[in-house]
């Protein structure tokens, strides 16, 4: 695992949006985050999880979260805008983005590939993170110090049969994580762009993709969380343009 022992309060007055944050990886980051002081932005798709989300916050006495539903495959740009207008208005500033949300696909030959799905894939997994990005940048430039965490995967680096939409929607993602971390030190010096290899973990999404797979033999989404504080926090400011591995 990742080896980063976090200050119980990293993220102290921090304000940082998490996307997916209904379930799996997202859940636990956007939970870890809060514990470690931060007003952490909960979107997905499914406002039930995301309450869900938000009372465990609020049961634990971390600072109070707030929701916003939004289906990413099918925002528009003035979406991204409304919600950069909340952002604004709630909070004034931001101070990171967790990129997490993702879908699957299907592991079916790249040649066969459903048109459909892909395209429904890269707008999930490429799309709405470029969006997001240029609707909240302005937003990131107000923080003393910013961090846009993306989440790439080890089929991001090297693409391995049947992993389709979802392996070029991450090397895309690693692409976009390299544009951003280049650009972004003459544009916005205060904002750092990294991106996470979460590795197999225990989530929804990797027994989709392995369902013979013993989840018993994987880490869990709180075993990967170190280096989620790390590249959210301030110990990671002179860190910009990598590709980490949690585990």
């Amino acid at each position: 695992m990742f080896d980063y022992q976090a200050p119980s309060q990293l993220l102290k007055d921090k304000v940082i949006l998490v996307t997916g944050a209904g379930d799996g990886i997202g859940k636990t980051a956007a939970i870890t985050y809060a514990k470690h002081g931060a007003t952490v932005i909960l979107l997905g798709r499914t406002t039930k999880k995301l309450e869900a989300v938000y009372d465990h916050i609020e049961q634990m006495g971390y600072p109070q979260a707030a929701i916003v539903p939004l289906n990413l495959d099918g925002a528009a740009e003035h979406d991204y805008v409304e919600l950069a207008n909340t952002i604004e208005s709630e909070f004034g500033h931001l101070d990171g983005i967790l990129h997490n949300a993702s879908l699957l696909g299907e592991r079916t030959p790249i040649a066969t590939y459903d048109i459909t799905l892909f395209e429904q894939v890269m707008r999930v997994n490429v799309t709405s993170q470029l969006l997001l990005n240029q609707a909240l940048l302005a937003l990131m430039q107000k923080a003393k110090h910013a961090s846009i965490v993306f989440t790439s995967s080890g089929v991001g680096r090297k693409a391995k049969a049947n992993w389709g939409a979802y392996a070029i929607s991450k090397f895309a993602t690693e692409a976009m994580m390299q544009l951003f971390s280049n650009e972004l030190v003459d544009l916005s010096p205060n904002i750092r762009a990294n991106a996470i290899n979460p590795g197999a973990t225990r989530t929804s999404m990797r027994a989709n993709a392995y369902p013979e797979e013993n989840p018993e033999t994987l880490a869990t989404t709180e075993d990967i969380m170190p280096v989620y504080l790390y590249l959210m926090g301030d110990d990671s400011l002179n860190v910009n343009g990598q590709s980490l591995d949690a585990q």
